[in-house]
């Protein structure tokens, strides 16, 4: 009689194991379907973020509109006063060639700082892909363990049966 309880002992400790590892394994495959999802939400912001044309945004679109409001504003009073106090050309197009200057500087420093701003996505996105390979790789020792442990449950339990078998 004690035997069948011990066999029924085993057989549950043996499906519990089972029943377990089971369970375990569908928990890690679903968190590393939400990691890989993840991972790719995350290459698309940086495919979509690292390649947006800087001339285009919006802080930008405001620098060069005025600066050129400026330009067109210093122009016109160049050549009113040319008009008016008899300038020569050649203040008319010192003038104008300080304005292309200023609208140039404003496209270079726009292009510096676009520069940085890739620099800073790309190194958020490399932070946030070894975060995410991180807990992949965490959830991938965690089921190799998960694996040794059920293992090692149903060998124990075998060297409890032959324990009782032996008796």
């Amino acid at each position: 009689m004690a035997m069948i309880g011990a066999a029924i002992g085993a057989g549950l400790k043996i499906g519990g194991s089972i029943f377990g590892g089971i369970k375990m394994s569908k928990a890690i495959k679903k968190m590393k379907a939400q990691i890989n999802n993840q991972l790719k939400d995350n290459q698309d912001w940086y495919d979509r973020r690292y390649n947006e044309d800087a001339t285009q945004r919006a802080d930008a679109q405001a620098l060069l509109t005025r600066t050129e409001e400026s330009i067109r504003n210093r122009n016109a009073a160049a050549a009113g006063a040319q008009a008016v106090m008899g300038g020569t050309e050649e203040s008319v197009a010192a003038a104008k060639e300080a304005n292309n200057k200023a609208l140039s500087d404003a496209v270079t420093n726009i292009a510096v700082n676009a520069d940085a701003r890739k620099d800073q996505i790309e190194q958020q996105y490399m932070n946030k892909k070894g975060e995410l390979q991180d807990k992949l790789n965490n959830l991938t020792m965690q089921g190799a363990q998960n694996t040794a442990q059920a293992v090692n449950g149903v060998a124990s339990v075998g060297n409890d049966i032959a324990g009782i078998l032996d008796k």
